[in-house]
Formats: C-alpha cells, sequence, structure tokens
C-alpha cells in the first residue's frame, strides 16, 4: 500500500502543468486499447477469497494483486536465528498454513477466469535482515540478496500457474525498504539493496521456470521528501531520483565513476560499466516498469506541489516524463528498450471519510478521468484500483465501497467508466465519447454474444433518459472511442445490461449544446 502521501502535508494549491507535462495529455496516434484493469484489496481476498472474486468478476477484473509478504510465509520471522533444518528453497520447509489463503486465491481465481499478480515483498523475516539498523525491530533492513532468491525460488515452484510476477513493493519507501541513505550524506542507499533483490529474484524466477512469464521491476511511490536532510534511513525517496542511482547514473544520465559509484555499489570504471547490462538483467529485460501513479487527491491532470523538479515525481501527470526517463538511462547503456509502464496501484481516497479530499462524486469523475488519460498512452499497458472496501479505521480510504459495504459512486465508475473530453459543441457537431463496459469480456465468455452499450441522453434533469446509439463492444477490454451528436444541452450516461439480467448504468456527465 502506498504511504508516501503521508510524508507530505496536504496542500490545495494546484499548479498549472509544465509543457513536458502537457506532451502527455495530448492525443497520441495510438492507444493503449488493451490496457488490462487490476485491482488489488488484499485484506478482503485473504477473508474471502471466493465472494471477493465473486465481485471482482462481476465488476470486470481481469486480474488481481497480491502481496506475497516474505515475513508472512517464513518460519520464525521474529527471530534474529534462523531456523535449523531448514530449507529455503523448498516450498515445503515452510508452514503449510502460511501458504494456505494464497494457495486458496490462485484456485479460486483459476475458476472464475482472474489471473493473478503476485508482487513478492518484504518485510524480511529478522534472520534475514542485516547489521547496524538502529535500536528497536526493522524487518525491512538491509534485506538479504541470498536468502531472498532462496524465498523467491520457494514461491515459484510453489505455483507454476502463476505467470506474472513483481519484484518488491515501494523499494523507494522507507518503510519497505531501509535505509533509504545515509542521513543527510546525499548518498543512495536503497537502490542499492533494490538492484541486489532484483538480481536475486530474476535468478529465481528463470530457475524456476518462469522465465517467459510477465517479470515488473519498479512498483515505485510517486512522490518522496526532498527537504532538510530527508529521505535518511526510512523516509521516500523521489522516486526518479531512486531510478537514476538503481541504474547507476547522476542527475545528468552520466555513469557514475569512482568513489561516487563506490558507494552506490555500481561500476567504478568503464570495463565495469561495460558489463553492467549483463550484470543485471533485470534493469534492461523485464517486461515492464511498474509505478503507483497517485494524484494526492487532485484532478488526474494536475501536478502536485510542490514539486521538487521536472525529474523527480512520477504521479499521473509525469507519466510521460517516467517513460522518457527510463528510455534515456536505456540508452545510456547501450539498449533501446522501452519499457512498458504498468499502473499496479492507483485509486482515489474520499471524502467521507478523509476531509480535504475529493467527494464521492468528484472522485468518480477523476477516476474515468484518469483512466481515459492511461488509455490514450500507448506505453500504460495497465490500469489498477486499490481496494475494494475502505478499511474500519479509515486509513486511506480508497475503495469502491466504504467500510460498512455502501457503494460509493466510484463503484459504478469502475465498472463501466464514462468520460467526455469535450463537454461543449456547436449544434450539428458531435462529442468524443470513451467509455468501457469493463464486465463485457466477461459476459462475452459467460454468453457467446457480442456485447452492445447504449450511449443515452436526457434534456433537462426531469425527462426520460433516451438512447442516441448502441455502441457494439469489439476491443477485447471493453473499450469504446466513438463521436455522437446530440440534440441539445443535457445529461449523458451508459447502460449495459448484463447477460442474466441487471441493468447497470454509468456516472452521469452533462453537455453543453449551443
Amino acid at each position: 500500500m502506498l504511504q508516501t502521501h503521508r510524508l507530505l502535508s496536504p496542500i490545495p494549491l494546484l499548479l498549472a502543468m509544465a509543457a513536458a507535462v502537457l506532451a502527455f495529455h495530448a492525443t497520441p496516434a495510438l492507444a493503449s486499447t488493451t490496457q488490462e484493469p487490476i485491482f488489488q484489496d488484499d485484506i478482503a481476498l485473504k477473508n474471502n477469497p471466493a465472494g471477493t472474486l465473486d465481485t471482482l468478476r462481476s465488476l470486470g477484473v481481469a486480474r488481481v494483486r497480491v502481496f506475497i509478504p516474505w515475513s508472512s510465509i517464513a518460519p520464525s520471522s521474529n527471530s534474529r536465528h534462523k531456523p535449523h533444518n531448514f530449507s529455503p528453497s523448498n516450498p515445503n520447509s515452510y508452514p503449510a498454513q502460511n501458504w494456505r489463503p494464497y494457495d486458496a486465491i490462485v484456485q479460486d481465481a483459476a475458476v472464475r477466469g482472474i489471473a493473478i499478480d503476485f508482487t513478492i515483498t518484504g518485510p524480511a523475516p529478522l534472520w534475514a535482515t542485516g547489521s547496524g539498523a538502529p535500536r528497536g525491530t526493522h524487518p525491512q533492513w538491509k534485506p538479504s540478496a541470498s536468502e531472498f532468491r532462496s524465498f523467491v525460488t520457494a514461491v515459484g515452484r510453489r505455483y507454476p500457474s502463476v505467470h506474472y510476477w513483481a519484484i518488491w513493493n515501494e523499494p523507494n519507501y522507507g518503510p519497505d525498504l531501509a535505509p533509504q541513505e545515509i542521513h543527510s550524506s546525499g548518498v543512495e542507499l536503497a537502490p542499492r539493496l533494490y538492484r541486489n533483490l532484483l538480481d536475486a529474484a530474476w535468478s529465481a524466477l528463470h530457475s524456476t521456470g518462469h522465465g517467459r512469464d510477465t517479470i515488473l521491476i519498479g512498483e515505485v511511490a510517486p512522490r518522496g521528501i526532498t527537504t532538510g536532510g530527508q529521505p535518511g534511513q526510512f523516509g521516500g525517496m523521489v522516486p526518479l531520483r531512486f531510478i537514476n542511482a538503481l541504474y547507476c547514473v547522476d542527475s545528468k544520465y552520466r555513469q557514475l565513476r569512482g568513489s561516487a559509484a563506490a558507494a552506490r555499489g555500481c561500476p567504478t570504471n568503464a570495463a565495469g560499466s561495460r558489463a553492467f547490462r549483463t550484470a543485471h538483467p533485470a534493469l534492461f529485460q523485464a517486461s515492464g516498469f511498474a509505478d503507483h501513479p497517485y494524484p494526492q487527491g487532485l484532478a488526474p491532470n494536475r501536478q502536485t506541489w510542490p514539486n521538487p523538479g521536472p525529474n523527480q515525481y512520477a504521479d499521473l501527470p509525469q507519466m510521460g516524463v517516467l517513460e522518457r526517463v527510463l528510455d534515456r538511462l536505456q540508452r545510456t547503456y547501450g539498449s533501446g528498450a522501452r519499457l512498458p509502464i504498468y499502473s499496479t496501484e492507483f485509486g482515489y481516497r474520499t471524502s467521507p471519510p478523509e476531509l480535504g479530499l475529493p467527494s464521492w462524486a468528484k472522485a468518480s469523475l477523476y477516476l474515468n478521468w484518469a483512466e481515459y488519460l492511461t488509455y490514450r498512452d500507448p506505453r500504460v499497458r495497465s490500469y489498477m484500483q486499490y481496494l475494494l472496501r475502505d478499511p474500519v479505521a479509515g486509513n486511506f480510504p480508497s475503495g469502491l465501497e466504504n467500510f460498512r459495504g455502501r457503494r460509493k459512486d466510484t463503484y459504478d465508475a469502475f465498472r463501466m467508466p464514462l468520460f467526455l473530453p469535450v463537454t461543449s459543441a456547436r449544434r450539428g457537431r458531435s462529442l468524443e465519447v470513451w467509455g468501457d463496459v469493463r464486465p463485457a469480456a466477461f459476459a462475452k465468455l459467460d454468453s457467446g454474444k457480442v456485447q452492445q452499450v447504449q450511449i443515452q441522453y436526457r434534456r433537462g434533469s426531469r425527462a426520460s433518459f433516451q438512447t442516441v446509439k448502441t455502441v457494439p463492444i469489439s476491443n477485447s477490454r471493453g473499450y469504446f472511442d466513438v463521436r455522437t451528436q446530440f440534440p441539445a444541452s443535457g445529461s449523458v450516461r451508459l447502460q449495459w445490461a448484463y447477460p442474466t439480467g441487471g441493468v447497470i448504468h454509468s456516472r452521469t456527465e452533462s453537455v453543453s449544446i449551443r
């Protein structure tokens, strides 16, 4: 779960986008028309895997992201001593009950045609952490790469039917991986730790028959602290600084040399740099780079403020910047790879229950707007919703339901998105209507029939909605993008019916016809 938002105080000021950011919002020649919907709610899935997966299937979710925390599987996680006669590469050497929640999720998802994204992450068992931690228990402190390789090997052997993996969660965030840096020194340490973890996991997955699977790296939090001596050991490092250090380059994309390189675990000379691609294959051969582009409660085209610079954050308005940085890093080492971007954690926290955040209605607009923007970017391969239900304590209320199970406006918005980039036109002119009937893929599979969505319109606030266009759904993910004329100012919505019965609607959008 993204925590970095807590490192920054909410600031109401909205900053106009820079020219580099505006480029992201321009309509490109291509679009990510097959971007996959991913969903995550570990608590709901573990507590009720079958029921939760039934709900997610009705929402059209194609894949669920599930954390496999190392310490939740490993024996004696709270001990400094590794268990005697423990074989960490053998899944049968782990307590059987520790695997059971994940076994159930994998089995129940397969029955429903929902795929799995396993994010193998920390915290580590204490016996696999390094020395030198501050006083107290810090299971994220210097996790052993060799022990992590053994654990990933066990996971890979346990789940031969899973073919989609991510390595660690938010490695640029101190509560997930520490130390981030030596306090006030400017020497990044977490990128070195993460590079070693990537090497270990990459080797383990390939050795267990998963070499051709989707393997994602990154999973970065979108922001971090830059004031004072931050991020220190346990703060959050701004992601693009983290990425540069991960690839052993400076802020101008020059390969590090000498003591600066040595301090970050990087090659100190040209010979070492020439071998860097071979030594760290995950950095160059991964299936994609995963980002958590949370927008800090703002409209999805608004940059979080304060921003320490155009090459620091990786939230939604800076997706294009992230892409260019990754391409630049590849070219630094003679690689032409253009890693796809995967949005693997995203959502809007709402008010209620958290004050100062978008209302349920505003958040539903923002969700659809954000998905439209990622759809228009051909590099983005997934769209993500984090949480089905808000936590009881109200911590990170980004669910589609509140903690009592009441559906928010975002529930319908996620199930059947609707977005009009422009909402006013002269009479006789058409407007772009973009949307997604997310459950359509499962509906076609279940019924064998091509699905259709109705674009509906009503004049004023009391008239009945009337269908103005019926659109066949040919896209494998349920997306459509058409132009439609409306006779006058009024309201627009989508209507669709499940093959088994039950009519559903999108949120409503107002249009102005002059």
